[in-house]
């Protein structure tokens, strides 16, 4: 048994050899089959990649849209605040007595027969300029 020999051979028939090339015609379809195929999940991975990256892609530019889109709606809801303060100030500028206290406060107008006394008052904020002072008024008649 240590001597062991082949012992099969191929006839040499004419029915054998047609076999065997239809043996051989199915082995190569075999492998067209395998490489088409091949082929076809190659390209379906490129076109899948492809395609993911592209979502990918337009997700990033939503989520930055939509950071954008958040920062701009805050920046209007303060634009609209600040309209609504201004519309306000507007409406109290129309108001004569509220100008004429206004300018009697700030900029110590005072009305005829009335004296203006500034007070000085310290501030009581630790800011870089300790040494400012705000001053107030008081009227006498």
């Amino acid at each position: 048994m240590a001597n062991k020999s082949n012992k099969i051979a191929a006839l040499d028939t004419e029915y054998a050899k047609k076999k065997y090339v239809e043996f051989q015609q199915q082995q190569r379809q075999l492998i067209f089959r395998r490489r088409r195929l091949a082929a076809i999940f190659l390209g379906a991975l490129v076109i899948f990649a492809v395609i993911g990256f592209q979502i990918f892609n337009d997700m990033q530019r939503m989520n930055h849209l939509n950071e954008l889109k958040v920062e701009a709606d805050t920046e209007l809801r303060q634009i609209n605040k600040d309209v609504d303060q201004l519309t306000e100030d507007v409406k109290l500028l129309k108001d004569e007595d509220y100008v004429a206290k206004l300018a009697r406060s700030k900029y110590f107008y005072s009305k005829e027969g009335e004296q203006v006394y500034p007070i000085l008052e310290s501030t009581t904020d630790n800011s870089a300029d300790n040494d400012e002072q705000t001053t107030s008024s008081t009227t006498a008649q």
